[in-house]
Formats: structure tokens, sequence, C-alpha cells
């Protein structure tokens, strides 16, 4: 009962601030939330310890969000999963069945569908094909995976990392990266 009345405490909180949620009852925050205006959340989303969250952003049913900051004009989900350790910087996408830890995506990028990114590095205005993992652990560390700047990725590549997609690059779908592109 506790937890109840403490979820709608914080609920109302955002709500009077201008925080649009679909299904009030349905999104769970915890105490130390930070979310700025113009931010719409769908049902179903639980926003754990550490999230601060800018201004335009929309965040789709079924999300998972900890230990992440969000800039703003940033869309998320539905069915993203962000763990802690995460920067998303201003007019990024993160879609459908997409997780990421410990990592930042640059501005104007998008990570759209399908994909795990882990212990990266991506820089501005670069496409995360459907599929596309960075394999970070080789089984005793784990290591960095480094994307410059209006990189392309294909769809259903792994990168293996420790590894540098250099700016402007494209890596064909399907691919295994193994070597500094």
């Amino acid at each position: 009962m506790k937890e109840k009345k403490l979820q709608n405490k914080i609920r109302n909180k955002f709500i009077k601030k201008g925080v649009k949620m679909i299904a009030p009852e349905t999104v769970f925050f915890s105490n130390d939330t930070k979310i700025g205006k113009k931010v719409v959340i769908e049902p179903y989303v639980v926003i754990s310890k550490n999230v601060k969250i800018g201004n335009n952003v929309n965040i789709l049913s079924f999300s998972h969000l900890e230990g992440v900051k969000i800039d703003n004009n940033v869309n998320i989900g539905p069915y993203a999963r962000i763990r802690p350790g995460v920067i998303i910087k201003s007019g990024s996408k993160i879609g459908n069945f997409v997780e990421i830890k410990k990592s930042t995506i640059g501005k104007n990028s998008k990570v759209n569908h399908l994909s795990y990114i882990g212990d990266t590095n991506i820089g501005k205005s670069v496409n995360i094909g459907a599929g596309t993992i960075t394999c970070n652990y080789d089984g005793t560390k784990k290591n960095k995976t480094k994307i410059k700047d209006k990189v392309f990725i294909g769809s259903n590549s792994s990168l293996v990392a420790p590894v540098t997609i250099n700016e402007s690059s494209i890596v064909g779908a399907g691919s295994a990266i193994t070597k500094n592109v």
C-alpha cells in the first residue's frame, strides 16, 4: 500500500508539471526521476533509479529505463531496455526491442530495431540497422566499440569489440566486423 501511495504521489507531481501519461496507473517511477517539459509516456513504462529526461521526449509502451540521461527531442521504444551508463543525445531514436548498456548515442543517431548496443560510443547522424549487435564480451573482459559520425551499419551485423568504425563508413548487411573499418 505504501508503494502505491508513493507512485501516485510521483505520478501526480509529473502530471502537474505537464508530463502526459496515457495510462498513469501503469507507469512506475523512481523517487529520483527528473523529467523536462512536453514529455509523453505511454502505458507500461518503468523508470528506475537515476534517470534524467529532457524536453520533447516520447517514451513508448513497455520500455524500461535505468541510469540513463536523455537529452531533448528523443524517441524511445516501444519495448526498449535502456540500462545504466547510457547517454542519449538530442534528436536520436531508440526503437523497438533495442537494449543499450553503458553507451553514448550521438545526436540524430538511430538504433531502430532488434539491436544490442553495449560499451559503445556512437557519433552523430549514425544509422544502426536492424539486428545489429556489439559483441563487447570476449569471455574475460568487456571491450569498447567506437562508431564515428555519419556511419551506416547494415542490418544483421555483428561488431566484435574492440573495434572502430571510422567516419562516413558503410558496413554491409550481415557483416561480422572484427577489424577497424
